[in-house]
């Protein structure tokens, strides 16, 4: 199993309707490539992971950054994992005020919730704990 994990900043931004279109398109082109993630918003901001086979998490990581709501898209991290971390997910969506009252760790495969040093749990944690609730 593949992942990509970037960061980006809106070119605006997002109102809820400009995300709620963007999670609905993203969700249907994920199902269809096989791939799940999360895509985490703060104030202009976004992190997203993306997995699944590596050609279909590429590609998709292509159009992303071929997309002029985006600017700045710096892949931060990529690489082989055992299992899905969001298996559930093809397209897991939190602003990052939502986590207050759930604990990130449950949202992840029970294969990761206690590896709290897998890459990209602590990038997503750490975008988590940086950004303003």
């Amino acid at each position: 199993m593949y992942y990509i994990i970037y960061l980006s900043a809106g070119t605006n931004w997002f109102s809820q309707p400009e995300l709620e279109e963007l999670l609905a398109i993203s969700a249907k082109n994920n199902m269809r490539d096989n791939i799940t993630g999360l895509l985490l918003y703060a104030e202009g901001n976004f992190i997203q992971l993306l997995e699944g086979e590596e050609k279909a998490v590429k590609e998709s990581y292509d159009r992303i950054s071929q997309d002029e709501r985006h600017k700045g898209i710096t892949p931060i991290a990529n690489g082989v994992i055992e299992h899905r971390i969001f298996p559930e997910w093809a397209m897991g969506f939190k602003t990052i005020g939502s986590f207050r009252d759930t604990p990130f760790k449950d949202f992840l495969n029970p294969e990761y919730r206690h590896k709290s040093n897998l890459l990209p749990v602590t990038l997503l944690n750490s975008f988590i704990k940086t950004a303003k609730i």
